[in-house]
């Protein structure tokens, strides 16, 4: 899509990282080389975003809600919740190791503070939805302690490196732990994982990156095209 003008420098360089941190990797992403793109000055960018941490948050942010509504979409009829919750860390965790740009992407989001603030702040509410049957005393406090903590336990099952310990073992080990933290019976436990692990959970984590990647880049277009048609009106209207 051809830039009009410069109506929204900001939605502009939005547009253009997000797309870049997805395609090419944040690591691989610089401030210059996304300035660059749509044709202003670094310290044009940096006035809207001081840092490229900045720019994450709004992906992060996108993120969240579309992959758990992904994940809910793609359970059997029937299945809980808690289904969702562990093939999400299954299906992020194959891609990840097998898609060196969403390693990238996912590394980044739990490292930095600001980003790994609202994927805490976002799986505290879900942990809300699917655990609150068995915890119905638990306040909210509480649950985002819990998620405080079982972030840790993601990053080592997401980045482990595969040569050290086995995808599939490593996933074991980290979706036993959160549910023993959450303190879900053994038997619901046994066969929640039992699924998730002989589910195609490689071949759902490799579909949510594209799909996610497309969405991103379909809703940070019409975001601008907006910003743009607003702008023509105002003009008019003047």
């Amino acid at each position: 899509m051809k830039r009009l003008n410069r109506i929204d420098t900001r939605l502009e360089i939005i547009r253009a990282a997000t797309k870049m941190f997805l395609e090419d990797g944040f690591d691989s992403t610089s401030a210059a080389r996304i300035a660059s793109s749509i044709g202003i000055s670094t310290g044009n960018l940096t006035f809207h975003f001081p840092k490229k941490e900045h720019l994450l948050v709004e992906a992060v942010e996108e993120l969240c809600d579309f992959q758990w509504k992904i994940m809910k979409q793609n359970i059997g009829e029937g299945e809980s919740a808690l289904m969702a919750y562990c093939l999400e860390i299954t299906a992020i965790a194959s891609c990840c190791e097998k898609n060196e740009k969403a390693k990238s992407f996912y590394s980044a989001a739990y490292s930095h503070p600001m980003t790994l603030a609202i994927i805490q702040k976002n799986d505290t509410k879900k942990a809300k939805e699917v655990f609150g049957q068995y915890h119905p005393d638990w306040n909210e406090k509480k649950f985002e302690n819990m998620e405080n903590i079982v972030s840790g336990i993601e990053f080592t099952a997401l980045f482990t490196p595969g040569e050290r310990t086995p995808l599939n073992e490593r996933l074991d080990y980290a979706l036993n732990a959160i549910l023993l933290l959450y303190e879900i019976p053994a038997g619901v436990r046994e066969s929640i994982i039992n699924k998730v692990l002989s589910s195609d959970y490689a071949s759902i984590g490799k579909r949510i990156f594209s799909e996610f990647t497309e969405y991103a880049n379909r809703v940070n277009d019409e975001a601008l095209e907006n910003a743009i048609e607003r702008n023509r009106e105002k003009q008019i209207t003047n």
